[in-house]
């Protein structure tokens, strides 16, 4: 790696990706009004780097080539390390990465007078999913309510409901389609609760949770390859053992530690991706839960995976039609609706570069000394605008 912005010519060539005033700073955004939705009290853009990795190449269900990715980060080496990665899994053939899963859920907490109330109502409630289901069809164009589940404690009881959203993330929409049917719930049950609250901090809302490895939350993508000894040894300057070794070592570290998952940094590509294509960027909380898996194989190739069961993203509403957000949406033909899936998968792909260069270079013993080269200022002295 020579600099955070020559690692690989293509993903630096501004021709090799779509037209992108906003990105290349030719157009300034002007129009405020179109912000109405995702700010309030505005005053200005908070303006962050974006870099380009790739080619990122994927073998998916829906995410078939090879794509340029943006990365919005302010973090020196981020970028250079997931492009090493990424050019990796390009020279093995690409990524295989698919969507396994979708659901995005919403808990309602239900308070009864006693355990002989609740489950009376218990009994009422598991009959009516159907209606439940014509309930969120009026109300939004795009949810279909997939499934409830239910769970006691005490005289409460907590229904999760469970929807698919489209292509849109879908926090606003499934909590629109619960108001609706608690509010049903409330007029109808033969047993009424002494109160309720439209989400009892059980769905896995903006939190990390232990629920994301036996459901989904978003969009469960699982990425897979097999780099043959040459390219790990050449393009991650590495050996499969030793990443193996590494990837046992740090996961019993994380299982001491008492994290939820075992991966090296997923958090850093789900930020950048987020922040560079207006996704909520504080889903990374749940998003950054899950396990990588490296395995060295008889012949000197490594086997490596990544599972992210709760990959909250889409690519319609929220903030991804702000102008740098579509623009970054667009190169990678993410833009839209029908898109969510394949954008999804990407992002799989791009985990896994990630989780492939930094164990590459924390069991080579290189990492101290990339970030010492791309991760601080070659002039410590104030820089003027």
């Amino acid at each position: 790696m020579k600099t955070a912005t020559k690692t690989n010519s293509a993903a630096s060539n501004r021709e090799s990706i779509p037209n992108s005033p906003y990105l290349f700073g030719e157009k300034h955004f002007e129009n405020p009004e179109l912000l109405v939705g995702n700010i309030e009290n505005f005053i200005g853009m908070a303006m962050i780097p974006t870099g380009l990795i790739g080619p990122v190449k994927v073998n998916g269900s829906q995410a078939k080539g090879e794509f340029t990715v943006p990365l919005s980060t302010t973090e020196g080496a981020l970028v250079a390390s997931y492009n090493r990665g990424a050019k990796a899994c390009h020279e093995a053939g690409g990524a295989t990465s698919i969507c396994v899963g979708q659901g995005v859920q919403r808990s309602p907490v239900l308070k009864f007078s006693n355990l002989n109330e609740l489950l009376t109502f218990l009994d009422w409630v598991n009959l009516e999913l159907e209606t439940f289901r014509e309930i969120t069809s009026k109300v939004s164009r795009f949810a279909r309510l997939i499934e409830m589940r239910t769970n006691i404690e005490g005289n409460h009881l907590t229904l999760t409901f469970e929807y698919f959203t489209g292509d849109a993330s879908g926090q606003n929409m499934v909590t629109f389609c619960t108001q609706h049917i608690c509010e049903f719930i409330m007029e109808n049950a033969p047993v009424k609760p002494k109160l309720w609250f439209i989400e009892g901090n059980y769905s896995g809302d903006k939190k990390a949770t232990s629920l994301s490895f036996s459901h989904v939350r978003g969009k469960k993508v699982v990425s897979e390859i097999v780099l043959p000894k040459s390219i790990v040894e050449n393009t991650l300057k590495s050996s499969a053992k030793a990443m193996a070794d590494y990837w046992l070592s740090s996961t019993l570290g994380v299982v001491q530690s008492g994290s939820i998952g075992a991966q090296g940094h997923y958090a850093n590509g789900l930020a950048a991706l987020f922040i560079a294509t207006g996704q909520d960027v504080a889903c990374v909380s749940e998003a950054s839960v899950g396990i990588t898996r490296m395995e060295a194989l008889p012949n000197g190739s490594l086997y490596a995976s990544v599972t992210l069961p709760g990959l909250i993203v889409g690519t319609v509403g929220g903030g991804t039609g702000l102008p740098t957000q579509k623009e970054a949406l667009e190169i990678m033909e993410c833009f839209g609706e029908g898109k969510a899936v394949k954008f999804a998968e990407i992002i799989g792909a791009v985990i896994l570069a990630g989780e492939l260069s930094i164990a590459a270079a924390l069991s080579a013993g290189h990492f101290a000394s990339a970030h010492q080269k791309l991760g601080r200022k070659t002039n410590p002295q104030n820089h003027k605008s």
